[in-house]
């Protein structure tokens, strides 16, 4: 009644699986956390901490309310969830180096509109650039974009930018779309992006 759309972003699916995969003993972080889906499904793969970030008060009682809702499972009891709320930008921005094994970033679209695109482009490079300098050795940088405005060629053209920006040793493990079932039939469609890269 009060949240977006439906409160769970079904296309996120097989990303939030994968995130699974990838959070077993990690400190995680998830920016832009909304509900916790991310934060839910890394705790489920053994994370050892998760922290949510969103500027919504209500996002955020959501999470815990997820989270408590799924304390049956071991995994998820075990794992120190925490939460702040606070604009995702500026706690990246903040936040001290070196402090997480895997980061989400999957803000709300930052271009909306076609006249929003370059400023967009822009967003997305510092963003994940600030996200970057947060990731231990070896840590995976989980990076999303919703903007249908913003191409994949420019998105992940941003991130790559952000990751030989950070001097740092990379490699990309792979780039997903919409889950299976999220049949996109024209190119505005195709709004969903995701880069997966580890640092060393």
């Amino acid at each position: 009644m009060k949240g977006q759309k439906t409160g769970f972003f079904l296309d996120q699916r097989e990303n939030r699986k994968r995130v699974g995969e990838l959070a077993e003993g990690a400190d995680v972080l998830n920016a832009f956390s909304f509900s916790g889906g991310f934060s839910l499904y890394a705790a489920r793969g053994g994370a050892k901490s998760v922290t949510d970030v969103d500027i919504s008060e209500h996002a955020l009682k959501a999470a815990a309310r997820n989270f408590a809702l799924n304390k049956e499972d071991l995994r998820v009891a075990a794992c120190e969830h925490r939460m702040e709320q606070a604009d995702a930008f500026q706690w990246i921005e903040d936040a001290p180096a070196s402090s997480f094994d895997l980061v989400i970033v999957d803000p709300p679209s930052l271009a909306k509109r076609e006249a929003e695109r370059g400023r967009a482009i822009q967003a997305y490079g510092k963003l994940n650039a600030n996200a970057i300098r947060l990731l231990r050795e070896g840590g995976v940088l989980v990076a999303a974009s919703c903007s249908a405005h913003v191409s994949e060629e420019e998105f992940y053209g941003a991130v790559r930018n952000a990751a030989q920006r950070s001097g740092r040793s990379f490699e990309e493990i792979e780039t997903r779309e919409h889950a299976l079932d999220h049949d996109a039939t024209f190119p505005e469609a195709q709004y969903l992006k995701c880069v997966y890269v580890r640092f060393e």
